[in-house]
């Protein structure tokens, strides 16, 4: 069964409490502090595997769940971190937010990954509180909540070339004679449930992917048929080749056919209807293609769409067929972003408040929107970094230092973190 479309829960691990400890070991009645951190808990992190095809594997699990990070311990013994959750998914995934249905990932390049929730950060133990006036801290942190979130999985077949027409014209054999791949075909109408894919290696030394898109029918946009669930799989394709019935033997009209088909995509997509396309005029070896075969020239060649005469029964005509794809692909550019991606990170944080106290001259910011950013940010990181200073100019912490008077070389501090303002 192919599955192109499904809902699912994500949820990051929570972060571990920390410890409140004091050292007890012979000869030292009375030792400092030293309760351990909470470790991190574990993100939810997607990567795009090429042995996917389908969203099958999430037809009957619906929820993924991080590992929480183990509490910090005495001995200042560090909570361990938890186990990240990997999700794989077929190349041409598409993320989207359930609640708001904007994209939040477009998955497409072999071996990507990226973080969809991340793990809460780890409480302190009470041997990070302790000071000079305060020796003894009885008190620690608990570790922050993972992200969690409903979000729904779509899947857009990624191909270089695809193949439409309306079903029953020949598209699941071509795509067996052009390629290595064996789609179930047999004489009737939507035989094909599912995109099939294939690599077509040509004698140029050359390749592309090409998908066999399920027939459209007349009213598909408005999802007559398998209409509108299978659309989506041709939006990625650079090239459409347009498989018609040249023979006519089921009473069908390819010049009308062509129309209907064209029709159909531009009622579905602007854009996908501007996409370079030409016409394989397959079932040649009928008697009866011949005549439609002029008839089809002299419409359409005359609007700068080639048409190419191919026998899919006898596997004739492919190679000027081919030629012209493996031409175009090389003339037109990679197509390498499909969808633009909401930053829902920093959308969330820029909803929370903050406030600026100023405390022995240092300017402490504290609130959820600090504890969440925070929380998502890995000191270490230099990437991370250039998110947390593109996040407190985001939700105004900068703009508000500055309206309080804030000065190059003052304190900045954060939880935990302290660090020099500079302009």
């Amino acid at each position: 069964m192919f599955v192109d479309i499904v809902k699912i829960h994500i949820k990051a691990g929570d972060g571990g409490n920390g410890a409140v400890s004091f050292r007890r070991e012979k000869y030292i009645p009375a030792g400092g502090p030293d309760g351990g951190d909470g470790g991190d808990g574990g993100n939810v992190v997607f990567v795009v595997n090429t042995g996917k095809h389908t969203l099958m594997d999430f037809r009957y699990r619906k929820s993924f769940k991080a590992q929480s990070g183990e509490n910090g311990r005495g001995r200042n013994m560090y909570g361990k971190k938890g186990e990240d959750v990997i999700i794989e998914v077929p190349p041409g995934t598409i993320v989207r937010d359930s609640e708001t249905q904007m994209v939040i990932a477009d998955l497409t390049n072999p071996g990507q990954r990226k973080v969809l929730a991340y793990g809460g950060k780890g409480g302190k133990g009470n041997a990070k509180f302790a000071t000079s006036t305060r020796q003894a801290p009885k008190f620690a942190r608990e570790g922050t909540k993972g992200d969690e979130r409903w979000i729904v999985l779509e899947l857009k077949s990624i191909a270089d070339v695809g193949l439409i027409g309306f079903p029953n014209v020949g598209k699941s054999t071509i795509l067996s004679v052009l390629t290595e791949s064996r789609p179930k075909i047999a004489n009737y109408h939507f035989t094909t449930l599912a995109p099939n894919l294939g690599v077509v290696k040509t004698k140029y030394d050359k390749s592309f992917v090409m998908a066999d898109i399920p027939g459209i029918i007349e009213g598909a946009h408005e999802g007559t048929g398998l209409g509108i669930d299978f659309l989506r799989h041709i939006e990625r394709t650079r090239i459409l080749v347009h498989v018609l019935d040249a023979s006519g033997i089921e009473g069908r009209d390819p010049v009308e056919d062509f129309y209907t088909i064209n029709k159909e995509l531009e009622s579905f997509s602007q854009e996908l209807a501007q996409r370079p396309q030409v016409v394989a005029a397959n079932k040649m070896d009928i008697p009866s293609a011949e005549e439609n075969i002029v008839r089809l020239k002299e419409e359409l060649e005359g609007k700068g769409i080639k048409v190419f005469p191919v026998s899919a029964a006898t596997a004739k005509g492919f190679d000027r067929l081919t030629a012209e794809l493996i031409k175009l692909l090389e003339e037109l550019p990679p197509m390498e972003s499909f969808e633009e991606e909401w930053d829902w990170m920093e959308q969330d944080e820029a909803e929370e408040p903050f406030v600026i106290d100023i405390i022995d001259g240092v300017y402490v910011v504290s609130g959820p929107t600090v504890d969440r950013l925070l929380g998502r940010v890995n000191m270490d990181d230099y990437e991370s970094m250039q998110y947390f200073q593109r996040a407190l100019r985001k939700q105004g912490i900068i703009d508000a230092l500055r309206n309080m008077g804030i000065n190059d070389g003052d304190t900045v501090q954060m939880n935990e973190l302290e660090f020099d303002f500079l302009e």
